[in-house]
């Protein structure tokens, strides 16, 4: 699983004119599962995220949790993150797992998350979606596991 994390002040995605998730300050989570991913990489990275400190303390150090500030997680499935692009002008993606592997194991990292007590929103699954955001600092992290 790969996910691009932004710190963001508030974000949120509308599919079809609605808006379906959003949230205040937390992060957006951009997840995509590949062929080879399961329940154990979708637990760690779900772990991984709700411990996270990049939020700043007092001192200004980025030394806070989302649980320390009550932020949330907007999550986004983003099968895209598996493209390969070293080749010609159109990129590949047969790196990214089919819709039905990659579905469930997205559900899982999402219930995951949500066991850890981070609070959670969501896009949909295959939906041609609207992110907005609004990153914060910027900070943006890549996590694969």
């Amino acid at each position: 699983m790969r996910i691009v994390i932004q710190r963001v002040s508030e974000a949120s995605v509308t599919v079809a004119d609605q808006i379906v998730g959003e949230i205040g300050p937390g992060y957006v989570a951009l997840v995509g599962v590949t062929h080879d991913d399961g329940r154990q990489q979708a637990e760690w990275l779900a772990r991984k995220v709700a411990g996270l400190r990049l939020f700043e303390d007092e001192q200004g150090r980025t030394n806070r949790s989302l649980a320390d500030v009550g932020g949330a997680v907007l999550v986004v499935s983003q099968f895209t993150l598996y493209a390969d692009a070293r080749k010609g002008r159109r990129p590949s993606f047969t790196k990214a797992a089919p819709p039905d592997q990659a579905e469930p194991l997205i559900e899982y990292f999402i219930e995951c998350l949500r066991a850890e007590g981070a609070q959670v929103a969501t896009g949909v699954f295959r939906a041609h979606m609207q992110v907005s955001l609004i990153n914060d600092g910027p900070v943006t992290l890549i996590l694969d596991r």
